[in-house]
């Protein structure tokens, strides 16, 4: 599996070998696609969710069947040409759901880039997060969890012979209000066309806000596709989405809750002015509902949907008015909404152990133990690197200042836990190429495990290999990514090595 002879990527510096290092290994290789092919499953419940990255055509191409329409998530209320897509990563397996746009929506690609990470810097448990975007030619995609659990739009128009409760309807609003709130404190407070095909379920049937509502088109500025009944009466008069307008959109999801089909708000303020609460609700749930409870989320309906923005509540008010509303916290939302109670998530299993006994680092990896690695990297410094780098006093004056910092923010961040952050600096510095630091890999490495990016994990510690091709860790961090990618035969293989060379170390440096 050593990265010299392994097609997972090209190698993009001169391989040195450190001075007293033992001579190369030579190990049989596994192509991008052996290891793709058997990559493990990582459904669309994982709560650890990777930082933003750009992907190519090709992966979603892949990933979606070539956008085939058989993809096409028809409950997500997209119109054409901006159809969302389920499809499957082909490395990592991982579920995710794909928005198309238009060039004449985005025809800066830059622009699009910035927005996308903008709102992709966005993480919160009530939101399906996005983990990608890709801008190629005139193609504009963004990429996302996949909810598997359809809208709320489908389960309350669309079901017929399955409701959902009463109190599940009132953690929909409280959750939906919190990630809303989030976005707020977060500094991304205006969240466009807000309504019940924007929130989805997830594999524990737990409501989340799309985190596609937090982008608009930038040329012509549409923040609301719907029908123009469900549109906020500001944003008619002078195309302009505010705080208020998101209220009022909220409003209408609060609306949609109570009555189970999609009532014009003007027609529902009507029929609340007139005091009949039993013809607003959704006849399904069979007046099994608290009256005082149903009253509460009219009256909060009402002030949401108020004509002046100045009249509506705050997104604190919304959630001090739901919270003491959620009765039922000890009760799973699967079960309320009468989906099968979702499989546990196996976490990666241990690598088994070789029979010789391993170092701190070994024993770290064989337990997938990402937390104790990271402290043995800080703790580990860059002992390892004497002697992998021969400069020329130009190559100091020139590059050596900037490497340096970049290598230094990106070890700031990376005893500080900011995997991201270090991931931006450690590339940097790699990037430049005057230096080769295999500890840089190994560390730039498990940034990606923590990110669950396990290929860029794979292929940093194969880099690492080649710049210190008999480097213990280099092996342990590829073993890592392996078992993390499935390839649990070949992460035993690397366990072996990296202790067996740790074995011959220890003896080379016996007196």
């Amino acid at each position: 599996m050593g990265c010299c002879t392994s097609s997972l990527g090209k190698v993009t510096h001169t391989e040195k070998k450190p001075p007293g290092a033992l001579p190369p290994r030579r190990r049989s290789s596994v192509s991008l696609n052996q290891h793709q092919a058997t990559a493990s499953s990582a459904g669309a419940g994982v709560r650890e969710v990777p930082v933003v990255r750009e992907f190519s055509l090709a992966d979603l191409r892949a990933a979606t069947g070539d956008f085939a329409p058989e993809n096409i998530v028809s409950e997500s209320g997209e119109k054409a040409p901006n159809f969302v897509y389920k499809g499957r990563l082909q490395a990592s397996r991982r579920a995710i759901a794909v928005k198309k746009f238009t060039n004449v929506a985005w025809p800066d690609a830059k622009q699009f880039a910035e927005e996308a990470k903008g709102a992709g810097k966005l993480r919160h448990r009530w939101m399906a997060n996005l983990i990608g975007y890709c801008c190629d030619g005139d193609e504009r995609l963004l990429v996302a969890e996949f909810m598997p659990n359809d809208t709320l739009a489908k389960h309350l128009f669309h079901w017929e012979n399955q409701t959902i409760e009463w109190a599940m309807r009132l953690r929909v609003a409280y959750y939906i209000a919190e990630a809303l709130d989030y976005c707020t404190t977060e500094g991304r407070p205006l969240y466009h066309d807000l309504n019940a095909y924007r929130v989805l379920f997830d594999e524990n049937g737990d409501p989340r806000l799309s985190c596609f509502g937090l982008m608009k088109n930038s040329r012509d500025g549409k923040s609301y596709s719907t029908n123009l009944a469900y549109t906020p009466p500001e944003y008619l008069r002078n195309g302009r989405v505010t705080s208020e307008s998101v209220i009022y959109s909220f409003g209408t999801v609060l609306l949609d809750l109570l009555s189970g089909k999609r009532i014009p708000p003007s027609r529902a303020l009507d029929m609340i002015k007139s005091g009949n609460l039993r013809i607003l609700m959704d006849s399904h749930l069979e007046g099994n509902y608290p009256t005082e409870e149903a009253t509460t989320l009219v009256d909060l309906v009402s002030h949401c949907l108020a004509y002046e923005p100045r009249d509506r509540p705050n997104i604190k008010k919304l959630l001090s008015v739901l919270k003491p509303l959620q009765k039922k916290p000890e009760v799973p939302s699967y079960e309320m909404l009468g989906i099968p109670k979702p499989e546990e998530e196996q976490p990666p299993a241990p690598i088994p152990q070789p029979q010789r006994p391993l170092s701190p680092m070994g024993e770290a990896c064989s337990r997938m133990d990402l937390t104790a690695i990271h402290q043995i990297l800080v703790n580990a410094h860059y002992r390892d690197d004497e002697g992998t780098n021969e400069l020329s006093f130009q190559e100091w004056t020139q590059q050596m200042r900037d490497m340096l910092e970049a290598r230094k923010r990106g070890d700031f961040a990376f005893r500080d836990k900011d995997f991201k952050a270090a991931t931006e600096f450690y590339t940097q510095f790699v990037e430049v190429g005057t230096m080769v630091s295999p500890t840089v890999h190994a560390r730039r490495s498990l940034c990606h495990l923590m990110c669950d990016q396990n290929d860029a994990a794979l292929r940093d510690a194969m880099q690492a290999q080649c710049v210190y091709p008999d480097w213990p860790t280099a092996f342990y961090m590829q073993a890592v990514a392996l078992s993390k990618l499935n390839m649990q035969s070949d992460a035993v293989d690397m366990l072996n090595e990296a202790s067996q060379l740790e074995e011959k170390r220890q003896k080379h440096t016996r007196p």
